[in-house]
């Protein structure tokens, strides 16, 4: 297994930004075990769930489980009540395998996210590549840093020079709300892409490779160590409706520069789509 870590934040968050290294370094492994010999079974339509995610998600706790047997625990294999954990002194909040279709697929864009949430805020987060081996981690007031280099979003301002990332569920409807973004944001960004992990595509903004993202339909385990890591880079992230990010509804916009992120709101407002309303 490998060994995972990150220069100092001098954060007082870094014991769990530590504890998050160990944990996704044994549910990484599981992911590379598994490579290419799970069964699949469905989870939902178009969604699936493999005894990779599993095993995965069974080595994380238990890394997690070692050193705070107290912490709450929302996973996205079996989440509980979410709100009510949320709400726990301290909650991690993990996803496996986020790309879970892709690593069926064995299309290499898939991650293990965990995030440690106290007193409700984001305090540390930590998103690992297990077939790059880069690591991308965050603990509040230290920075955001990929292996041993501190990462910034990019000073994209304009809609018209940016590359963005969007989140698209599953078989959507040509009248969904995501697909209604889609439509309005294509004709404005210099281009879109869907890669299929929300956990990397916020990787990616933190370290300025995009320069920004949104989705509509989402969920806190996709999303907890991303945007801690977006924010550390000194990037914007509001709810998708402007209002500040809830992570219990998880929906968000974010933008490398406070201009970027503005007119990626402004963009969703004229798209035609309701708004969600928190």
């Amino acid at each position: 297994m490998n060994t995972l870590t990150l220069p100092p934040t001098n954060s007082p968050y870094d014991d769990l930004l530590r504890v998050g290294l160990l944990a996704a370094a044994a549910g990484g492994a599981k992911l590379m075990e598994w490579r290419g010999k799970f069964t699949a079974r469905e989870k939902s339509p178009a969604d699936m769930v493999t005894d990779a995610d599993l095993a995965s998600q069974k080595a994380i706790r238990e890394v997690i489980a070692t050193h705070h047997p107290e912490h709450a625990f929302v996973g996205e294999e079996d989440p509980g009540q979410v709100k009510q954990l949320l709400e726990e002194p301290v909650c991690w909040v993990v996803d496996p395998l986020d790309g879970t279709t892709n690593y069926v697929h064995d299309f290499p864009a898939y991650a293990v996210s965990i995030g440690a949430v106290v007193e409700g805020e984001l305090a540390a987060g930590v998103i690992y590549n297990p077939l790059t081996g880069d690591v991308y981690g965050a603990a509040r007031g230290g920075g955001a840093w990929c292996n041993e280099q501190r990462m910034q979003v990019s000073e994209t301002t304009q809609l018209s020079d940016a590359l963005l990332a969007m989140s698209l569920p599953p078989q959507a409807r040509s009248e969904s709300p995501d697909v209604l973004d889609f439509v309005a944001m294509v004709g404005r960004a210099r281009a879109l892409r869907r890669i299929g992990s929300a956990a990397l595509n916020l990787a990616y903004v933190a370290q300025g490779v995009l320069d920004g993202h949104w989705a509509r339909m989402i969920h806190p385990w996709d999303v907890a160590a991303g945007v801690l890591l977006v924010q550390e880079a000194g990037g914007v992230v509001s709810a998708s409706n402007g209002q500040p990010f809830n992570l219990a509804a998880a929906h968000f916009v974010v933008g490398a520069t406070a201009a970027l992120h503005a007119e990626m709101v402004q963009t969703l407002r004229e798209s035609g789509a309701k708004l969600p309303d928190a």
